[in-house]
């Protein structure tokens, strides 16, 4: 079988679809899988790196409002659908899997003109443009969450799937991710991330939350930072005379070790991207969800809003959050130990831990019908 797959801008859409190249060479290693992205985008670094063969294309997202750059975009995405045209005559792919981002939209609707078997998978509750428009020329669209469904016009072509996530994400004991972090196992740990670049608003609030915790040992944190603003969070640390380095706190940069990481903890404090979600849902792990305000059409918003509908997570919008409204939602959790095993219970609910079986199952037999 031969399958192009495409998604990019974000890595929303490119570690999806990595996902499901990988499942799809694991059920069959015969499989040739080309990955069609942005020239220059970040899918151009990180699909090489994968392992997966990449062929970049021209492409850039429509700016918001009219201008000279708007016609621009539209000659660089007609560009795109004949570069796209050639890559399936050379290819000559079996199925088309598209991912989101602009660039799935020239390869989805190209290989649809051609009558190529085509897919869709959309990661958030609030579907974007081009996978709300391609929806009407695919031959299925597959969703990660129940409320995405109002969203599509094309009823019977949705299929709720989830969304993949690592193989070792929830496979780690609790003793285990523990160990990792020479952290006690029977200690309620708060997971703390604003995602590799990290979360500035996130991590001032957190500062004040461990202002709080600096008199109370039983309670552990796991906090990442981010690359680019780690040195000033521990400044800020310094300056307001905190001790950082305590045997129950894991300052770090950058985290690895994720499946550990959410093995051992009891709430996770974090943005609301959909392959962070998909992580937590596995790993059962309620949260205090900040989600991030400049992410397209606000579906980070839409996301925490489906989680804390089913029970799961409460949220803090960005433009209200300080220390002590963290510390308000953080304390309210660890004090009542029956709401949180409830919320745990809750988000346990919404996982698909089977979703990247159901998707290598759609494409084989969309592939093939």
């Amino acid at each position: 079988m031969r399958v192009m797959l495409t998604g990019g801008g974000t890595g929303g859409h490119i570690y999806p679809a990595l996902a499901i190249a990988k499942g799809l060479l694991a059920r069959d290693d015969e499989t040739q899988i080309l990955y069609v992205g942005i020239r220059d985008g970040m899918e151009a670094r990180l699909v090489p790196e994968a392992g997966i063969a990449f062929a970049g294309i021209s492409g850039k997202g429509l700016p918001r409002r009219l201008s000279l750059d708007t016609i621009k975009v539209l000659g660089q995405s007609v560009k795109a659908l004949w570069e796209t045209k050639k890559l399936l005559r050379h290819f000559h792919p079996d199925l088309v899997v598209g991912t989101g981002g602009y660039v799935s939209g020239p390869v989805v609707l190209t290989a649809a003109l051609f009558n190529i078997p085509t897919l869709l998978h959309e990661q958030n509750a609030l579907p974007g443009i081009t996978n709300r428009i391609l929806a009407r020329v695919v031959r299925r669209v597959m969703l990660t969450f129940p409320e995405s469904m109002e969203h599509f016009s094309v009823k019977k072509k949705l299929e709720l799937v989830g969304l993949p996530v690592r193989p070792e994400i929830g496979k780690v004991s609790r003793e285990v991710g523990a160990k990792h972090f020479k952290l006690r196992p029977n200690r309620l740990t708060l997971l703390v991330t604003g995602g590799s670049r990290g979360a500035r608003t996130l991590n001032q609030a957190m500062i004040g939350v461990l202002e709080h915790l600096a008199q109370r040992s039983d309670i552990q944190v796991i906090w990442a930072t981010g690359k680019t603003t780690y040195m000033e969070t521990i400044e800020e640390f310094k300056k307001r005379g905190i001790s950082w380095e305590r045997p129950e706190w894991r300052i770090l940069e950058y985290l690895n070790a994720m499946p550990e990481a959410l093995a051992c903890s009891d709430i996770c404090i974090g943005r609301a991207g959909a392959a962070s979600l998909a992580e937590m849902q596995v790993a059962g792990i309620p949260s205090i969800l900040i989600p991030y305000p400049f992410a397209a059409e606000n579906h980070q918003e839409h996301n925490a809003q489906a989680m804390v509908q089913a029970g799961a997570a409460r949220i803090i919008l960005d433009r209200e959050l300080d220390g002590e409204r963290l510390w308000k939602e953080v304390e309210g959790l660890i004090s009542q130990p029956k709401l949180l095993a409830k919320m745990g219970t809750a988000v346990q609910t919404l996982a698909q831990p089977q979703a990247l079986n159901k998707i290598v199952d759609l494409c084989r037999a969309t592939a093939w019908h």
